[in-house]
């Protein structure tokens, strides 16, 4: 299985005239909705709502509430979790980023560069277990982040200790075959694509680290457009996530509540040939996840089927994936 193609089981001959699994309009892209943003739902119920809206994958989060890592029987769950998505069609990637599985007190932690070698290895621990899950499960790519650099930490130290910890992580990706994406985070250590490629430089390029792309982290703070960001990373991208989002707010919005023109990134993306999923991340909106996730699909496949008009000047496209602002 080559980094980027979907999990064999879900391959489906393609039809004469492309069609989304709902009957709508197909885009050679793929969208599935993060977990993450359904956290009040029970696993089963969020899948089955995903499948009947007609999304094509999910970003699964491993966390206490959906597929708990720490919990006993992880392989035995996980054979029913890849049963039940064959079952309803979806493909599926894997991501760590829940806030608390690891530390009830401490989001996020403990990181890849906690000064403890203990608390790292706590960290690498539950990639490795995320690397099991999704080769199991036949994910595209495995998920992860850098953490925020702690306090007394020089920037040497800090890339030194994320480097060592992803090694046997990565070592066991190739071994799956299962790529791992790692994600730039504004405010961590890695928080843009300069920090992958120093990443990627540092660990001599290797083949199975991959760029999870969250496409509402550009427009937050990279220099180029999220359009030219994802012409940039297509070599290495392996995971896309979406949402719409503010310049200097880093806040995951509903679409059409932030600046992002969507044809123009969709056209990009599109145009790499990319064939993993692009994942709705909207973890805030758990609250209403079924609602946002019956609305996030349609402005989706408007925006991959519309016939973009950005120019050279950056003026937004006149279609009907860009909502009005108020």
């Amino acid at each position: 299985m080559s980094p980027q193609s979907p999990p064999a089981r879900h391959e489906q001959a393609a039809p004469s005239t492309p069609t989304a699994r709902d009957g709508a309009p197909a885009s050679p892209l793929r969208f599935g909705y993060g977990t993450n943003g359904l956290a009040d739902l029970r696993l089963d119920d969020a899948l089955g709502l995903l499948a009947d809206l007609g999304y094509d994958g999910v970003g699964l989060t491993l966390d206490h509430m959906h597929l708990d890592p720490l919990a006993p029987e992880l392989a035995a769950r996980t054979r029913r979790l890849a049963h039940r998505l064959d079952e309803l069609g979806l493909g599926v990637t894997v991501e760590t980023g829940a806030r608390y599985v690891l530390d009830p007190r401490r989001k996020h932690g403990p990181s890849l560069l906690d000064p403890d070698p203990g608390d790292r290895a706590r960290r690498t621990d539950l990639l490795l277990r995320a690397v099991r899950v999704a080769a199991d499960l036949g994910a595209h790519a495995v998920h992860c982040f850098s953490g925020i650099t702690p306090p007394g930490t020089d920037e040497e130290t800090a890339w030194k200790r994320l480097a060592e910890s992803l090694a046997p992580v990565l070592e066991a990706a190739a071994g799956s075959g299962v790529p791992l994406a790692v994600e730039p985070e504004p405010g961590h250590l890695l928080a843009d694509l300069d920090g992958f490629h120093r990443l990627r430089h540092t660990l001599g390029d290797p083949e199975h680290l991959g760029l999870t792309l969250d496409i509402g982290h550009c427009q937050c703070l990279e220099p180029l457009p999220p359009a030219d960001c994802v012409r940039a990373a297509a070599p290495w991208l392996r995971h896309v996530q979406i949402e719409d989002m503010r310049r200097g707010v880093h806040e995951h919005l509903p679409f059409g509540d932030g600046e992002i023109d969507f044809p123009p990134v969709l056209d990009a993306l599109a145009a790499t040939g990319y064939q993993g999923l692009t994942v709705v991340e909207l973890p805030r909106h758990s609250h209403a996840g079924p609602h946002f996730a019956e609305r996030s699909l349609p402005f989706l496949r408007r925006a991959a089927t519309a016939t973009s008009r950005t120019t050279r000047s950056g003026e937004p496209s006149d279609t009907p994936g860009r909502e009005p602002h108020p």
